[in-house]
């Protein structure tokens, strides 16, 4: 209950739709009125060339159970895209030094996203990763292939806003390396 009650009093920045902040919320405030906000995702990938996936936990208030980024997280009130993107690689799978993070592309809010500016990173890493179990149920890398081929078989078994991210970087040619 402690962990729930804190997540709950998370103060998330309210955007206008340049992404300048109008406000400050607390995360239920902005999730239930949808109102703009801000998060980060980062695409992890390996010397193989994999990206690594996790799915979420069954407890999480969006996309409970859906297989998403490696790491994504919101943007806390105060907070540079950034700060958040280190702090949500250690905090979900216990990376603290990633290598060549690396800014992608920034989306502006829309449905696909819920609502959310979205800086999307990528970075290397070999793992094993310390997966933190709150936040994760699993995580598996995959190859391209083998992603696509999963997406095209079953997608409902992903989150909206990382299968509107992975379409985006796809289409932009993006190389991890």
């Amino acid at each position: 209950m402690d962990d729930e009650k804190n997540l709950q009093d998370e103060l998330f920045d309210v955007v206008d739709d340049e992404d300048q902040v109008i406000e400050v919320k607390p995360r239920a405030v902005v999730h239930r009125e949808g109102l703009r906000h801000r998060a980060i995702h980062i695409f992890v990938f390996n010397s193989a060339k994999e990206i690594f996936l996790q799915r979420r936990s069954m407890s999480k208030d969006t996309a409970p159970g859906k297989w998403v980024s490696a790491c994504s997280g919101h943007v806390d009130s105060g907070e540079s895209y950034d700060m958040a993107a280190r702090r949500e690689l250690d905090e979900e799978i216990g990376l603290s030094v990633p290598t060549e993070l690396k800014r992608v592309f920034k989306v502006d809010a829309c449905p696909e996203t819920g609502n959310e500016f979205v800086w999307l990173y990528h970075c290397h890493a070999e793992g094993p990763f310390d997966l933190n179990p709150e936040e994760i149920i699993e995580g598996k890398w995959l190859s391209d292939r083998a992603l696509e081929e999963w997406i095209e078989a079953s997608p409902r078994e992903f989150s909206w806003s990382f299968l509107y991210l992975w379409r985006k970087y796809k289409n932009q040619n993006v190389t991890s390396d």
